[in-house]
């Protein structure tokens, strides 16, 4: 658990057990206002920060919605991608990508720059939806698997389901 989580969390439990308070990393006893303890501000969930910057990014990209991702975005390194409508390639990444990981578009993105490459969780991801391009494939190929009316296929929650680190 991040330290800032941690601090927060014991900041609201020490204030409804009796009037504790934490600054500077360390707690002390304080009597803690009345009207602060129900005012803890609320943390948005992953989702609702991943859900403002496709907001945010859909209100750049109006009018293009359609039109393939290579044309509206920079950097989209994948012909799969390139191809694809740049208003779905946002909910692949929200709803897929980000939901799978757990994480927010920051985990891989730099905020005020999409397209740079300079985090390794984005350079990872590429070489992650190539392994799954190419499993999909196999699978696709082989003919003594149970029949599936949808057919075979793995996507990034089959591993990670949440989380950053693949599920064993």
């Amino acid at each position: 658990m991040p330290l800032k989580q941690f601090r927060i969390i014991l900041v609201v439990s020490a204030a409804l057990l009796g009037g504790w308070a934490v600054e500077g990393g360390g707690a002390q006893a304080q009597q803690a206002p009345a009207a602060a303890t129900s005012q803890v501000p609320k943390q948005p969930s992953t989702q609702e920060v991943n859900d403002a910057f496709v907001q945010q990014i859909s209100k750049q990209i109006a009018g293009h919605e359609q039109e393939p991702a290579a044309q509206v975005f920079k950097n989209i390194q994948l012909d799969l991608f390139k191809r694809t409508p740049a208003a779905r390639l946002l909910l692949i990444m929200n709803l897929g990508y980000s939901r799978a990981l757990g994480v927010t578009c920051e985990h891989c993105h730099v905020k005020d720059d999409f397209s740079k490459d300079e985090k390794r969780p984005k350079l990872a991801a590429r070489e992650m939806a190539i392994m799954h391009f190419s499993i999909n494939q196999q699978l696709a190929k082989m003919q003594n698997l149970e029949p599936n009316p949808q057919g075979h296929f793995i996507n990034c929650s089959t591993c990670h389901r949440g989380s950053i680190k693949p599920t064993t």
